[in-house]
């Protein structure tokens, strides 16, 4: 099983016991707006869903999704994991519950996640899209050693408006 363990935190799979912490950490206005395809509000069968389509996936010789709830107190607290894992990289996503906020965890949890990452899927490339307006996102990434690469301009729609991509990646 997939365990990684830091002073303050663990990473490990989501369990059927952590849905209705999971549920509770994630549905936040904040984090919707941060992220890219979660639904709001988020319902305890949105985290059943996404449970299942992790389960599936990871059980996959080569899955193209992988996923870890961020363990804080015996509670589900946040996600990381990978989209779109192919041939030598992946996508990068993550969201931590906002009274975790301002005190280094998701970087530390990143730091934690791409060399393990990188090692179990072989990957050569890490990538991660930031919208613009979310800075702090983007101090995390480049905390944990991620460097900018560009701008994709007006690159995703959310709720009618069009915003642009600030991609982030790590290469071996």
């Amino acid at each position: 099983m997939d365990v990684l363990e830091a002073k303050r935190f663990e990473l490990r799979p989501l369990r059927k016991s952590d849905v209705a912490a999971y549920t509770k950490n994630v549905n936040n206005r904040k984090i919707y707006r941060a992220s890219m395809e979660m639904p709001f509000p988020y319902r305890e069968e949105d985290t059943e869903d996404f449970l299942a389509k992790v389960r599936k996936e990871m059980r996959k010789k080569r899955p193209g999704r992988f996923a870890l709830v961020i363990v804080m107190d015996g509670e589900a607290a946040g996600y990381i994991g990978f989209e779109s894992i192919a041939q030598h990289k992946a996508e990068l996503g993550f969201w931590l519950a906002e009274k975790h906020w301002n005190r280094g965890i998701m970087t530390e949890a990143i730091r934690l996640f791409t060399p393990y990452g990188m090692d179990r899927f072989e990957l050569h490339r890490i990538y991660a899209y930031v919208f613009s307006f979310n800075r702090a996102s983007m101090r995390v990434l480049e905390k944990a050693g991620y460097k900018k690469e560009g701008i994709l301009r007006k690159d995703f729609e959310k709720d009618g408006r069009f915003y642009d991509h600030h991609v982030y990646a790590k290469v071996r």
